[in-house]
C-alpha cells in the first residue's frame, strides 16, 4: 500500500511524492544523550570558545541527502556570531516544558539572531540558538532554529509547515579534519512519544554533513 504526502525538495519547489509506508516521515529518539531536547541544548556546554574574537566563525560543509533523498547534494553554511548562553538555554527548556513544539518555536522567535545559516536553494535565515561542547577530540556544535517557510507552504496551506523548525550538529575533530561530521533535520519538530521520550519528528530524512571545514574566526586565523 502506498501512501501520498506532501513533502520539501532540497531546492526548488514543493513537490508531491509517492511513497511507501517505510518511508514516511521517520522519528529520530535521542532519549540517552543524543540530539534530546535537554541534552541538545547542552546544560553542561561551553559559551566560551570565541566569544572574543574579531569576526564570526564559519562552518560550511556538503549535506548528502539520506532515504528519499538519496544521491542529492547541496551546501551548507552555518556563521557564529556567538554562543548561546546558559540562560538562554534555559529559557528554551522552560518553553518546551509548558508549551511543547509550540512554546519551544515561540521563545526562539523572540530570541535575537546569534548566527545565521544558508542552505543551497533557500536566502537563508537567522539562527537563534548555537551551543558548543568540548569533547575528548575536538568540539560539537549543536543549532536550532525557526525554519524559514516558503511561499508555496503557506499558499497551500501544507502539512509541512507544523515542522517548523530546523536543528543540527557538527562534530569537529582538531587533530584529524578529515572526521569532521555532522547532521542537519532541515525540518523537523519535536514531540513526546507515548513512554514520555522527547523525539525528533522530521518532515524528511536527515541530512548526513560531510567535507566539513571549520573557520574559527579567531584573532589570527583566516
Amino acid at each position: 500500500m502506498t501512501l501520498t504526502r506532501k513533502t520539501m525538495a532540497p531546492i526548488g519547489e514543493e513537490k508531491t511524492m509517492r511513497v511507501f509506508n517505510h518511508e514516511l516521515p521517520r522519528f529520530y529518539d535521542f532519549a540517552l544523550g543524543g540530539l534530546l531536547l535537554i541534552g541538545f541544548l547542552a546544560a553542561g556546554g561551553s559559551n566560551s570558545f570565541g566569544q572574543d574574537r574579531s569576526k564570526p566563525e564559519t562552518i560550511e560543509a556538503s549535506a548528502n541527502g539520506t532515504g528519499t533523498q538519496l544521491g542529492a547534494v547541496v551546501g551548507v553554511t552555518l556563521t557564529i556570531y556567538e554562543y548561546s548562553t546558559p540562560a538562554a538555554r534555559q529559557i528554551l527548556v522552560q518553553a518546551f516544558e509548558k508549551g511543547q513544539n509550540a512554546g519551544l518555536v515561540n521563545a526562539l522567535t523572540k530570541m535575537r539572531a546569534v548566527g545565521h545559516i544558508a542552505i543551497t536553494g533557500t536566502l537563508g535565515y537567522d539562527v537563534s540558538f548555537i551551543r558548543m561542547l568540548p569533547t575528548p577530540t575536538g568540539r560539537k556544535i549543536r543549532f536550532i532554529t525557526n525554519r524559514q517557510l516558503r511561499n508555496a507552504e503557506v499558499y497551500w496551506d501544507t502539512q509541512s509547515q507544523s515542522y517548523n523548525l530546523t536543528a543540527g550538529e557538527f562534530d569537529l575533530d582538531d587533530s584529524d579534519k578529515t572526521k569532521n561530521t555532522g547532521v542537519l533535520f532541515p525540518a523537523a519538530q519535536l514531540v513526546i512519544d507515548k513512554e514520555g521520550k522527547v523525539q525528533f519528528d522530521l518532515n524528511q530524512n536527515s541530512w548526513k554533513l560531510t567535507d566539513v571545514l571549520d573557520w574559527k574566526g579567531t584573532p589570527g586565523v583566516d
